[in-house]
C-alpha cells in the first residue's frame, strides 16, 4: 500500500483532506483512526466510519510482531511480517528510538553483514515502513527514527522518502530525528535536498581506501570516500545537521594507524560525527572485533585532532541480534 493509495482510498469514501490529515496522524502515532477530542460521528462521514473497522485490519496487517527479542541495554529486537509472510527487522532503541527496515534482504552484500546473504528479496512500501514505527510506538514513546535496519534505503528512494514526508509531518518526528543511513549512492544527494521533509544523513564509510570499500561492500556505487564525503559534507552545511559517519571496526582490516591519519584527513573541519561499531561476531564470514581497549584508543585519537567520535555497540548483541541474524534464524527453522 502507497500512502496516495490511502489518501485517495479515503478520500473516495468522502473523507475530507481535514479528515484523512486527522486519521494519518493518529495512525502514525500507534493510535486508532478515529482517536481525538471530538467524537468520529461528529466529524467523520458515515461512510468513512463504516469502513474504519475493514481500513483498520488492512493496516494492522501490514506488519506484525512475530517474535520480540529483549536486550539488557534496553532495546528490543522485533521479528516483524509483513502481509504476505516475508519478515524484516525493526529494533526499539535506547532513548526513545527505533531502528526500521526499507527492504526484505539487501542487495549491497556487505560482507561483514547478515542482511546481505541471501540478496535483495522485495521492496518496502512506504506504508510497510511506517507500520514498523506505528507498532514501536504502541509499545513505547518513539521521537527518531533510523532507516538504518535490513536493506538500503538509496535502492527504495520513492517509498523511503514517502515514509519520511509522512513521519515528518503526520508523525509529529523532528526531521533531524528522522535518519536516511546508506552506503552512498549519487541518487542520495540528489533526492534529499528536494524533499519537503530533509532528514539527517547516516553514511556507512567503513574505511577510507577505494580498494578495501570495494572489497567490503562489493555491489555499493563505486564512489571514492574523500567523494563521498565532499558531498555528505554539502548536505549536512545545507540542511544544519552533522553527517553521522558509520565505520564498523574489523579487527586487522579497517582499525590501524593508517586507516586512522586518514579519517583525520578527510573529516578536519567537517560537520561530522564518526560512530565506531565493534563488529558483531556471527558464524561463518571469519571477521572479528577489535579490543575494547583499541576500540577506545582509536575514538580518543580522533577526539584529540578535533574530530567528535563516539563508540557505539550494536543493539541486542547479547542476544546475538545484530541486524539479519534474527531473520536468519527463523528462516533456518521454517
Amino acid at each position: 500500500m502507497r500512502i496516495e493509495d490511502l489518501r485517495r482510498r479515503l478520500a473516495a469514501a468522502g473523507a475530507k483532506p481535514l479528515h484523512v490529515e486527522r486519521m494519518l496522524r493518529a495512525w502514525t502515532r500507534g493510535m486508532p483512526l478515529d482517536h481525538g477530542p471530538v467524537p468520529a460521528a461528529n466529524y467523520l462521514p458515515a461512510a468513512v466510519r463504516g469502513g474504519l473497522p475493514a481500513l483498520t485490519a488492512e493496516l494492522d496487517g501490514l506488519a506484525r510482531v512475530r517474535a520480540e527479542h529483549p536486550a539488557v541495554d534496553g532495546s528490543v529486537r522485533l521479528l516483524v511480517e509483513l502481509g504476505d509472510g516475508q519478515t524484516v527487522e525493526s529494533v526499539l532503541l535506547p532513548r526513545d528510538g527505533v531502528c526500521v527496515s526499507t527492504q526484505v534482504g539487501c542487495a549491497v552484500g556487505c560482507t561483514f553483514c547478515m542482511t546481505g546473504k541471501r540478496g535483495l528479496l522485495r521492496q518496502l512500501g512506504a506504508a510497510e515502513i511506517v507500520a514498523q514505527v506505528v507498532l514501536a510506538r504502541r509499545r513505547r514513546k518513539v521521537s527518531k527514527v533510523v532507516f538504518m535496519g535490513m536493506g538500503e534505503p538509496a535502492h527504495n528512494m520513492d517509498n523511503v522518502l514517502a515514509a519520511i514526508e509522512l513521519l515528518g509531518t503526520a508523525g509529529g518526528i523532528g526531521h533531524k530525528n528522522l535518519v536516511f543511513s546508506t552506503v552512498g549512492d549519487r541518487r542520495v544527494f540528489e533526492r534529499l535536498p528536494q524533499g519537503r521533509v530533509k532528514p539527517a544523513l547516516a553514511l556507512s564509510l567503513h574505511t577510507t581506501r577505494a580498494e578495501l570499500r570495494a572489497q567490503l561492500l562489493p555491489k555499493a556505487q563505486p564512489i571514492e570516500p574523500a567523494e563521498l564525503v565532499e558531498l555528505a559534507d554539502a548536505y549536512s552545511r545545507a540542511t544544519g545537521y552533522p553527517v553521522q559517519y558509520q565505520w564498523t571496526l574489523l579487527e586487522g582490516i579497517n582499525d590501524g594507524d593508517e586507516e586512522l591519519d586518514a579519517i583525520v584527513c578527510l573529516l578536519k573541519g567537517k560537520y561530522a560525527v564518526m560512530n565506531f561499531i565493534p563488529y558483531n561476531e556471527v558464524e561463518g564470514p571469519g571477521f572479528r572485533r577489535p579490543s575494547r581497549e583499541r576500540c577506545e584508543a582509536m575514538t580518543l585519537h580522533l577526539y584529540r585532532h578535533g574530530i567528535l567520535a563516539k563508540l557505539r555497540q550494536s543493539a541486542g548483541q547479547d542476544i546475538d541480534g545484530g541486524c539479519g541474524q534474527l531473520r536468519a534464524r527463523h528462516l533456518a527453522v521454517t
